[in-house]
């Protein structure tokens, strides 16, 4: 940002809005407030230099943490109401706040879905700290506001998790608090609710110092409210992986319909794109559409922009009435975009809610990476699988070995001990490919309907691995190695079968999932289990002091994957640069909004 866009501090208030206090300048407390002395700066990119682990992407198939995720999930939705904190944060401060720039003005951005491999997680972050970024011939400079629209960290809330893979990354990019004071609000994500939102709490909600790198934290719960210039506000909601909007929540909220009428125009974060989700699931949009009904469409103020990550892609969709835009290109995995709707209605025509707001037609006007270069991605399946989740290909191939001892034991006959003992797991063995490829075409953790389609396609590939399985037998068998004195042949088994047919086996499944992906199942491991980088983006919007609100979606190609110390040792600039530029463009043209 240039000297000619200087920022504002927030305004924060307290229902029922009275100014909160802040320390005088020549308090103790005044430059905690400013974020605090800088940390000292790093000579190296050591971890302990650092003061952080940077990680890797999250191998999303390895074996372990896809049970952990599943009874992560699974626990979730089944005791996620038990858990639920939201309820006690009645007992925190109701505060809303304003951000207003000082030329009346305000430059906000919105990230989402940020929390995983450190070059993806650094590249949008270091993007975020620049000063000024010009984009296609476009001058903008450093927000004033930050949003975190969910998922701040993957693949569970842990602590160290969110140092290493968000709050680390984001010191790194913005060490100290510029002089105008940047504030930062995060909407709570499904991951991020993975330990019942306690970790998610501390960060961004009662964290001591109150700054998360070089951005103040503003809210005063895991939902919040901010008054923007010229009657624009933006509702942050917390919706717990879809459930019920809790009663405090809602009586905040009450309080803060209060101060919007028919001039207000409101932009609501929303933790999932559900106006997408409920295609499949038409309740999806009944907790949001209940919100718009209930809290604000009575005092006249009109819902301009609905905003989400959780996809983790950019699309927009154009109304009649609105925007809807998911943006979840923050740092996760890439999620295609040529299987998105050209066209959606909302809410559902066939949602079962009584009172539900009339549908409206809404057509993809925008998407980042295009169709085209999704569907590139999509064949890059088969070089990333193994490589990316060397963990699934050893799982894939101790399966396949045991599964292939087991046809040997039985095809042999030899009879007597080894009979029994092979003739009994050959059983076990085909029930578990076959309803393990069955149940992978639709977890039952993942929610929604199991059609004809996810039977079909999961009980052949279910199949197909039992083909390959009989080919490695037959293979096997005109090798010497299953006359050896028992237990030699499984210890060559393991030695030379496994590792071969691993690989195999992985690219078995690499051409299921390209095949299931084109009939719209098993869409999200297509893509988790290529954990792809690049194309990841954010956006930087712009409301002038009449009211005029630019979007501008930034779309980074390519990310850095080589990082060296900043020869700039200002306080503030960022701690690593990438040693090749990064070249952010727009993702389609500026959207403006009146």
């Amino acid at each position: 940002m240039t000297d000619d866009h200087p920022s504002g501090s927030p305004d924060d208030q307290t229902m029922p809005h009275e100014p909160a206090a802040a320390p005088p300048p020549d308090s103790p407390h005044a430059s905690e407030a400013a974020g605090g002395r800088p940390a000292r700066r790093p000579t190296s990119t050591d971890p302990l230099e650092l003061g952080f682990t940077p990680r890797k992407p999250v191998p999303w198939l390895a074996p372990f943490l896809l049970i952990s995720t599943g009874i992560r999930t699974l626990l979730a939705m089944l005791f996620g109401a038990y858990l639920d904190k939201r309820e006690l944060q009645n007992a925190l401060d109701a505060k809303i706040s304003k951000q207003v720039g000082p030329d009346g003005g305000l430059w906000l951005d919105y990230v989402a879905d940020l929390g995983d491999g450190f070059n993806a997680t650094y590249s949008v972050a270091h993007l975020l700290a620049q000063r000024e970024l010009v984009v296609d011939g476009h001058r903008l400079p450093r927000a004033q506001t930050l949003v975190m629209g969910g998922d701040q960290v993957y693949p569970s809330a842990a602590f160290d998790a969110y140092e290493d893979r968000c709050k680390g990354p984001y010191q790194a990019a913005l060490p100290v608090t510029p002089p105008e004071r940047p504030t930062l609000f995060a909407v709570p994500g499904n991951h991020d609710w993975y330990d019942g939102l306690t970790a998610f709490l501390r960060l961004f909600v009662r964290s001591r110092d109150r700054h998360f790198g070089g951005w103040g934290t503003g809210q005063s719960r895991s939902y919040f409210a901010v008054e923007l210039p010229a009657d624009w506000w933006l509702l942050g909601l917390d919706d717990q992986s879809g459930s019920y909007l809790d009663d405090p929540q809602l009586t905040y909220f009450d309080a803060v319909a209060e101060r919007l009428g028919p001039q207000s125009r409101v932009i609501l974060a929303v933790p999932a794109p559900t106006w997408v989700k409920a295609v499949d699931h038409p309740t999806a949009y009944d907790s949001i559409d209940y919100f718009i009904r209930t809290i604000v469409a009575p005092t006249g103020a009109q819902v301009k922009l609905l905003i989400s990550g959780d996809l983790h892609h950019y699309a927009r969709y154009a109304g009649p009435d609105r925007q809807l835009i998911t943006c979840g290109s923050g740092g996760a995995y890439l999620y295609p975009t040529h299987k998105l709707p050209e066209r959606i209605e909302v809410p559902p025509r066939d949602t079962l809610a009584r009172r539900a707001s009339a549908s409206q037609t809404y057509e993809l006007a925008g998407r980042y990476p295009d169709a085209a270069r999704s569907r590139r991605y999509a064949w890059g399946i088969f070089p990333r699988l193994p490589l990316r989740n060397p963990g699934f290909t050893t799982l894939v191939g101790t399966l396949h070995t045991l599964l292939m001892l087991a046809m040997v034991g039985v095809a042999t006959n030899r009879g007597g001990t080894e009979q029994r003992l092979f003739s009994v797991p050959l059983v076990v063995m085909l029930l578990v490919t076959l309803l393990g490829a069955a149940f992978f075409a639709k977890p039952p953790a993942s929610g929604g309907k199991r059609h004809v389609r996810h039977w079909i396609l999961g009980v052949g590939h279910g199949v197909t691995h039992v083909g390959l399985a009989a080919a490695g037998t037959w293979a096997w068998l005109a090798l010497p190695f299953h006359d050896w004195p028992w237990p030699l042949p499984a210890v060559a088994a393991v030695v030379v079968y496994g590792p071969v047919i691993g690989l195999v086996a992985s690219q078995l499944v690499a051409a299921y999932l390209l095949v299931a992906g084109a009939f719209g199942v098993n869409v999200n491991e297509l893509f988790a289990g290529q954990g792809i980088e690049d194309s990841k983006g954010f956006l930087r919007l712009h409301i002038t002091r009449e009211g005029t609100l630019t979007i501008y979606p930034i779309g980074v190609d390519r990310v850095a994957r080589d990082w060296q110390i900043n020869p700039d040792q200002s306080p503030e600039s960022s701690w690593l640069i990438p040693r090749t530029p990064l070249t952010p463009r727009l993702a389609e043209p500026p959207v403006v909004l009146h």
